[in-house]
């Protein structure tokens, strides 16, 4: 497998530093499921992105594409859709991921040997 970095692993990096301070910046820390969304995907994404960094595996982008979804529907299933900070943070977020995961999916693909 290709163990070369791709700037899409530092950006999920980023991604999942961004969703797990979130709550503390937008302060939306006591509204429960979505600081506890943010804490876990958040988390979930650092591991994927670190991975990544080490040893890419196509497994890691299903991942992250999968939390990406998640993070789209996540305010609506869970119920945050009151709280406008959190839900926006995680539907922008949770685009952003799709995008950047498929841009690498993308990229593993065409790199393929034929």
């Amino acid at each position: 497998m290709e163990r070369q970095a791709r700037w899409q692993d530092w950006v999920s990096l980023v991604f999942a530093i961004w969703l797990f301070l979130s709550p503390f910046i937008f302060e939306y820390r006591d509204v429960g499921a979505a600081a506890w969304n943010a804490y876990v995907f958040g988390v979930v994404i650092a591991i994927m992105s670190i991975v990544a960094l080490v040893e890419r595996r196509i497994w890691e982008e299903w991942i992250d594409l999968i939390v990406g979804i998640w993070l789209v529907i996540a305010p609506f299933v869970l119920g945050f859709t009151t709280e406008p900070a959190a839900m926006w943070n995680h539907v922008i977020l949770g685009v952003l991921l799709v995008i950047d995961t498929i841009w690498a999916m993308g990229q593993t693909g065409a790199r393929r040997p034929a």
